[in-house]
């Protein structure tokens, strides 16, 4: 059966150079074995993914990315330790376990030990019969709306996994709902190379040091393209005093206090914006679902979360 929620199938599949698409706290990722390089071939296959893109390790503890990262700053460990397990990505000098297809040919590699219990239980496993960290990019066609559910991975890569006799463990919806921050640590100072859960605040409160901006020279990391998380529908972003001018059909996600405009469809109402990052996806998905060719959103003022639901929103509308 396709759809398992038995963690030792899914790690006998993984040893055996299979696919299994694995739930993490952010959304669900395609995983392979990450130092099986015909199994990680196929994850680039399987979603469409360009060659270079690099990919996120995925390691079961706090002490393993020392297997992948070397000459990590002190103000990592320290983000590492506070924040591990958890939605946080660290980019850092590779070892030489990092091959080029994972690290897309660069001299850095991005770890990180996801917080859901299904994940870190199949991780912990795989460590014991000598598998030391897993890739998992999102699982579905490349710069698509991302999964936060075994049916959502089914429904975009139910055929190919199928075909190859791979796998997806289930493991319920994902709490977050938005990709992991993705932090880097080559220098003195944290950069911020793609927003998420963890702030630039809660960053700077774990470590003690500003965040510095990011440059022209920073490595390529995964969902940092202009264009990115798209449903097939158009996403127009409006602002709550154009609403007036908005009519539909056509799908309309928000806020819940803000009044969906005539003619269009409520897609997702959250009340605050744990939910919002939490349903987005879904939400996104829902509009193609209903074959809306537009889908209008508010996106929400702030920082932090705030911040790392607008940088996905205007990937989606690019």
């Amino acid at each position: 059966m396709l759809i398992t929620s038995d963690v030792d199938q899914a790690v006998a599949s993984l040893v055996s150079s299979g696919l299994c698409a694995i739930p993490t706290e952010t959304v669900y990722g395609l995983a392979a074995n990450a130092l099986d390089e015909v199994a990680v071939a196929r994850v680039f296959v399987a979603k469409g993914r360009p060659q270079d893109h690099p990919l996120i390790v995925h390691v079961s503890k706090v002490a393993d990315v020392d297997l992948w990262i070397r000459e990590l700053p002190s103000w990592a460990r320290t983000l590492a330790n506070k924040v591990w397990p958890g939605p946080l990505t660290i980019v850092g000098f590779r070892t030489e376990l990092a091959s080029d297809i994972v690290t897309g040919g660069q001299d850095t590699v991005a770890v990180r030990v996801p917080s859901h219990p299904i994940a870190g239980e199949l991780l912990t496993k795989l460590h014991g019969v000598g598998i030391i960290g897993l890739v998992a990019p999102s699982a579905n066609q490349f710069g698509q709306v991302s999964p936060t559910s075994a049916q959502h991975v089914l429904d975009d890569l139910g055929d190919y996994l199928s075909t190859h006799g791979d796998l997806i463990l289930d493991g319920g919806e994902c709490a977050v709902g938005l990709e992991s921050t993705i932090v880097l640590a080559t220098g003195l100072q944290p950069v911020i190379l793609r927003p998420g859960a963890i702030s630039a605040l809660d960053i700077q409160q774990i470590t003690g040091l500003a965040v510095a901006e990011r440059t022209s020279d920073s490595p390529r990391v995964s969902g940092a393209l202009d264009s990115h998380y798209a449903p097939h529908a158009d996403v127009e972003l409006v602002t709550e005093d154009r609403l007036a001018t908005v009519t539909g059909p056509g799908g309309f996600i928000a806020l819940a206090h803000v009044p969906t405009p005539n003619g269009l469809t409520r897609l997702i109402a959250p009340t605050n914006l744990a939910e919002f990052a939490r349903e987005l996806y879904a939400g996104l998905r829902m509009g193609d679902d209903r074959n809306f060719s537009k889908i209008y959103v508010v996106a929400p003022a702030g920082e932090g979360m705030a911040a790392a639901i607008n940088d996905r929103l205007g990937r989606a509308a690019f």
